[in-house]
Order: C-alpha cells, then structure tokens, then sequence
C-alpha cells in the first residue's frame, strides 16, 4: 500500500508518499518541499494568523491533490511546535479538516524527537545495528537533540529555540546588526549550555532545512536533490565559511543562490549560528546531512501500526 506522511512545521510543511518494500525499507514515491511560515508570529502572540492558515491551507491542498493522484491509500499529517504552542491549533485544525478532509494531531515534544531519529537513523542503519547515533533537528521553533543506538532513542533534549523563533526575537534586520549577533549568540549559548560533549564514535545526523540548505550549497547544486544531500558530511570549518559569507549579505542577496529558497533566506543565518553553537557544544567537527527526518519516522510507524493490526 502506499500513504502520505505530512509534518507540519514552524517554517516547511513537507510531504512524503512512500511503500514499504519486502525488505522493510520505505520506498519513497513522492517527497515535496514547500515554506508557508505557519508559525510567523506565533512566538509572541501565541496565535496561528489567518494569512498563514491560508499559505499552508494553498500547500495542503496541493498536497492532497498529488496524494490523490500517486494513489496513497491514507493521509497522516501532525503538526510539531507551531501547533503546540499555538492556542487556536483545534481552530486550525478544524479549518483545514473542512476543506480537504484529513485530520491534523499535534505530536508532543519527546515523540516528535523519536519519530524523527527513527527517520534519520533508519537512513544509515540496518536491523540489528549497535552503533550510537545523535540526531540534530533545527526546526523553526525548536531545536532538538536525540541520542540513541541503531534505531533504538535512548535520551532527548530539546530547547525553546528555532531558526524562525531566533530571527523574529532578535536577528530581525538584513543583515543583522554586531549587537543583535553578539545578543543571539548569548540568548543560544545560555540555551545549549545543558548539552554535553557526545560519547565517543558517536555519529551526529542533521535534518531540517538548515542543514539540507548547507549541504546543497556546499555540493553547488543547481537543483535540489535529495540523493545528494542525504549522507553528505559537512565540517565545522565549511559551515564557518558559509556563515562568514552569508552574514553580510541582504535576505535579496542570498536570494541569488538557487540553493536558497524564499522563506529560507531571512531565517538561514539565524538556523547556522544554532548548529554552530551546538557543534561546538558537542565538541563535533563534522555532522553528516539527511534529507529524511520527521515525515520518514511517521510514515514507518503507520506502516508497523496497520502491518500490527492485520495480524
């Protein structure tokens, strides 16, 4: 059978329409990227606005129709931090159940980590895999952290900081100012301070737009390719480099890179000083990309709930 996994962000809204093949792995049919900037605002007034819900209803819709058309059997869609901090989430969710016809469910915090480390990991792993695993998602609205071995989450942290989150606090300008660099480092370190160095032979994974935007910048890719990205190893010193170019350059300037989208390009700097941060937090120079993540953990969990409920 084949189903549709949506994850519902603070910046993206991705899709996935996948099968699980014979040998328990996720074939992906479809997978569609696209930024309504549902959560814009939602940091300060705690309130999804009726423009977003519009943007995102426009993507959802054209969701579905791609969804109807590969001949996905189910839509499952949850919505992350947006959602959970936002009060008229229901009156969202409502909105869009009326119009296309599928539910949205909110996904609490240390769920939403274990469905995205599931995806990752499940990129670089195999059944029976014992090696350790940190899996780095910088969302719009949080970021979060989760270790684990093969497939298995050990522990998670999470921190009330994302790309979107930090620029409408503080990165507010193009380019921003020396002051609101040096506030957004220290409003960052004060929050990653409760990270610690990873364990030995720990390979730490990235998704999220940040670091696929990285990865394709640094491989020059006209047009996106998630082929590419995924397993692409990105070092400290080349993340460093980016940033250093970057932040002196208009949200228009870095429009010029194809590898930047619009909707991406006011809040990419912000996404490099969080992983910066937290790299050097880790003692890591290197983090390996994956274009897989929240959508790929969903899409397996429902494939094992109606595989459990046929037997």
């Amino acid at each position: 059978m084949r189903l549709t996994a949506i994850d519902i962000g603070t910046n993206t809204i991705l899709m996935l329409i996948a099968e699980l093949a014979p040998d328990g792995t996720l074939k992906m049919v479809r997978d569609e990227h696209g930024i309504a900037r549902l959560g814009k605002g939602v940091d300060e007034n705690r309130s999804i606005p009726e423009e977003a819900a519009w943007r995102a209803l426009e993507l959802l819709r054209r969701y579905k129709e791609i969804s109807d058309e590969c001949g996905s059997e189910a839509i499952v869609a949850y919505g992350t931090s947006v959602l959970r901090d936002a009060v008229n989430r229901e009156q969202f969710a409502r909105f869009i159940f009326e119009r296309l016809g599928f539910e949205i469910g909110v996904l609490g915090g240390d769920e939403e980590a274990e469905l995205t480390y599931l995806g990752a990991v499940s990129e670089f792993s195999q059944p029976g895999d014992e090696r350790h695993f940190a899996v780095l998602d910088i969302g719009g609205g949080s970021t979060e952290l989760t270790l684990g071995v093969g497939v298995a989450v050990q522990r998670r942290q999470s921190l009330s900081l994302g790309c979107v989150r930090l620029t409408e606090r503080i990165l507010k300008s193009s380019p921003p100012s020396s002051l609101a660099m040096n506030q957004a480092l220290k409003e960052i370190r004060a929050q990653v301070s409760e990270f610690r160095s990873l364990p030995a032979r720990t390979q730490l994974i990235g998704v999220a737009g940040t670091l696929t935007t990285l990865a394709a910048l640094d491989l020059q890719l006209v047009e996106y390719n998630p082929l590419r990205v995924s397993g692409h190893v990105l070092a400290y010193d080349t993340i460093q480099q980016f940033f250093n170019h970057l932040r002196i350059k208009t949200v228009n300037e870095m429009l010029a890179y194809p590898q930047i989208l619009p909707g991406r390009a006011d809040v990419l700097l912000a996404g490099i000083l969080i992983l910066m941060e937290v790299m050097k937090r880790l003692n890591v120079d290197r983090i390996t990309v994956s274009d897989h993540g929240l959508r790929y953990g969903i899409a397996r969990r429902e494939f094992l709930r109606k595989a459990w409920k046929a037997n």
